[in-house]
């Protein structure tokens, strides 16, 4: 029975051994700079854009209904096939080189790569149309390549 007991020793400590060797080698296949970016999907475009809530001139903040009702009439025709909208809180310096600090909205648009052409000019016409009703300096804008699989 001893001999079965060093027997099963010997086996655990040779696992362990075999499997601490092996760790390193796994744990580098996940290196982001060596692992092979991910196939899956189709070539798309990520637009974000960021609109602050408060006004300028002191009026009242932009509300939740006032931008839904924006969404609905200036986005939506353009992009049917859908989007995103999340709140936020959002910092930035104005023209006057204050700080101002202010609950705002991300919109993210995807569309395929293929359409980014057209879709500039109206993601474009979106920005001018919020900053017209509503008094704002600007509303940013980041695009990003990705891929999208739905």
């Amino acid at each position: 029975m001893t001999l079965q007991i060093i027997r099963n020793q010997a086996a655990l400590a040779t696992a362990g051994l075999l499997l601490a060797a092996a760790a390193p080698t796994a744990y580098a296949s996940l290196d982001a700079e060596t692992a092979p970016a991910p196939t899956r999907g189709t070539p798309y475009v990520e637009t974000q854009l960021f609109f602050g809530t408060e006004r300028p001139d002191g009026g009242p903040a932009v509300s939740d209904r006032q931008f839904m009702a924006f969404v609905d009439k200036e986005v939506t025709p353009d992009f049917p096939d859908g989007l995103t909208v999340q709140n936020g809180r959002g910092q930035w310096r104005d023209v006057n080189g204050t700080i101002e600090k202010e609950r705002s909205y991300e919109l993210i648009l995807l569309y395929p790569v293929t359409a980014a052409g057209a879709n500039d000019r109206k993601i474009e016409e979106v920005r001018r149309a919020y900053e017209k009703a509503f008094g704002q300096e600007a509303v940013a804008r980041v695009d990003d390549r990705t891929r999208a699989d739905f």
